[in-house]
């Protein structure tokens, strides 16, 4: 997604079940599921096939690949209000923006911008009841997965408390923080699979397979970038079809089951590993911790050095 700037602050939380990852203590009875936050990015979108083409502003098919992601928007804003939502506010997640607002439901808000830090104002004004994504794509490293990464091509690895996360398990990690569940999510087979481990009980719909195996961990920045660009998609029409039904089973199941709520124990250490710029350098290692809030974890900069072998 190119997030270089804007998301230097969106680091951190998780991915496969593991370590010291706990699911919160809810409360007995699910508060009702009304105001709903999505967070969207362009990888994850069916018919998307590369970075290069359709995830760029110069790309030859970028504005093909903004309509096909603002179609899966609207397909699961249809689910949502279907099921009881009345208050929808799309995040544009991607790096260099990609909502066609023009052809937006105009049932939702759109934001854009972190203008007093991670993870925004929607989530941190503490009004929204539940997290949804839509066009997410899985962390870095991950085998068959289709234009995979955590923020950047530059990076290895992300992890908080020892567990490997990608962009979703930033944002579900604070969005729990912050009492809010993670509902629902489509994106490509190994994300969606990431979101499950993460995340149990939410509602998914995969869109794509990635084919290519391995991590490419012994890549630089820029071939990990052209690496996963091999994947088989359904068809569009088809896959908002299926979001509609997935967002609508989401928020009436959200209505009267407990899950996606899941967090971490304090204190809390990010670690993050970056590829090198050129072969053959060792990679970049980063590790700042925090006591009491993952959120604010995800709001300290980076103090990358050599890893030692």
């Amino acid at each position: 997604m190119r997030a270089w700037k804007w998301l230097v602050a969106f680091l951190g939380l998780l991915s496969f079940l593991g370590h010291d990852a706990a699911s919160a203590q809810p409360p007995a009875k699910p508060k009702p599921i009304q105001k709903i936050c999505i967070m969207t990015d362009m990888e994850g979108v069916a018919g998307v096939r590369d970075s290069e083409q359709w995830c760029r502003p110069e790309g030859k098919y970028y504005d093909v690949g903004r309509k096909f992601l603002t179609k899966e928007i609207n397909a699961a804003i249809e689910g949502f209000v279907a099921g009881g939502a009345t208050d929808i506010v799309v995040i544009d997640g991607h790096g260099a923006g990609a909502v066609d607002i023009e052809l937006l439901d105009p049932r939702a808000q759109l934001e854009r911008g972190w203008p007093t830090g991670w993870p925004g104002p929607s989530m941190t004004d503490g009004k929204f009841d539940a997290m949804a994504w839509v066009g997410q794509h899985a962390k870095a490293g991950t085998p068959n997965a289709h234009l995979a990464h955590t923020q950047s091509w530059n990076y290895v690895d992300l992890s908080v408390n020892g567990v490997s996360i990608g962009e979703f398990g930033q944002f579900a990690l604070c969005a729990a923080e912050l009492g809010a569940r993670s509902i629902f999510a489509s994106g490509d087979k190994a994300f969606v699979e990431e979101a499950k481990a993460l995340a149990p009980g939410i509602e998914t719909v995969c869109v794509k397979r990635g084919t290519t195996p391995g991590n490419g961990d012994e890549m630089t920045a820029e071939q990990y970038g052209r690496r996963n660009t091999a994947a088989v998609h359904l068809q569009p029409e088809r896959v908002r079809e299926l979001i509609r039904a997935g967002a609508e089973r989401a928020i009436r199941r959200a209505q009267t089951e407990q899950f996606g709520l899941v967090v971490l124990k304090p204190p809390y250490e990010r670690v993050a590993r970056f590829r090198p710029s050129q072969a053959g350098a060792p990679l970049l290692i980063s590790r700042e911790r925090h006591a009491t809030s993952v959120t604010a974890l995800m709001n300290l900069p980076f103090h990358a050095v050599p890893e030692a072998k």
